[in-house]
């Protein structure tokens, strides 16, 4: 009994944090040049984001070698800022942009970059474990027609559903 409640745990955990079909993370990921402030600009509904705009996620350096989640949004039902902070560690090589992120203690998620802008670092496309999630990051709050339409179209090709992306308002607030 006990083998088969370890196994269903290893199985849950590592669907937790496996890729979507045809999604390969980046190779030579540098991720002190993926740390700082990055801007939301599109992504697929999930709970925890749901009525919040301006959301950035801000990346810093752990002690133990792994990397601090600091995400934060602005919710107009609640006319208030909301923020969520987590730890984030490599899933296998470091080189790799394949990352386990978790807000809520032993329970991790897939954070994989599978196109980075990588002279320059200044936008991330990235999925959860399933079609079901997906970002649009940037270093600014807005970005080009045509960076939007290069998201859309390699986000599609790779089983994302698309007409379902929700642009995040990067409006100021105090």
């Amino acid at each position: 009994m006990r083998a088969v409640l370890l196994l269903s745990v290893l199985v849950f955990v590592s669907a937790c944090t496996g890729l979507p079909k045809n999604v390969e993370p980046v190779s030579e990921f540098e991720v002190d040049r993926y740390l700082g402030r990055w801007y939301e600009i599109a992504r697929l509904d999930n709970y925890f984001e749901r009525g919040l705009s301006n959301i950035t996620a801000t990346y810093s350096p752990r002690e133990d070698g792994g990397v601090v989640v600091a995400n934060r949004g602005y919710s107009e039902k609640k006319s208030a800022w909301q923020e969520s902070t987590g730890k984030a560690y490599f899933v296998g090589d470091k080189n790799r942009a394949h990352l386990k992120v978790s807000f809520f203690g032993p329970v991790y998620a897939t954070y994989a970059v599978f196109e980075l802008d990588k002279e320059d670092y200044q936008y991330a496309f990235v999925s959860g474990s399933s079609t079901k999630n997906l970002w649009f990051l940037s270093r600014t709050p807005t970005v080009s027609e045509e960076l939007m339409e290069q998201f859309k179209r390699r986000a599609g090709e790779l089983g994302f559903d698309t007409n379902a992306l929700i642009l995040v308002d990067h409006k100021p607030r105090n």
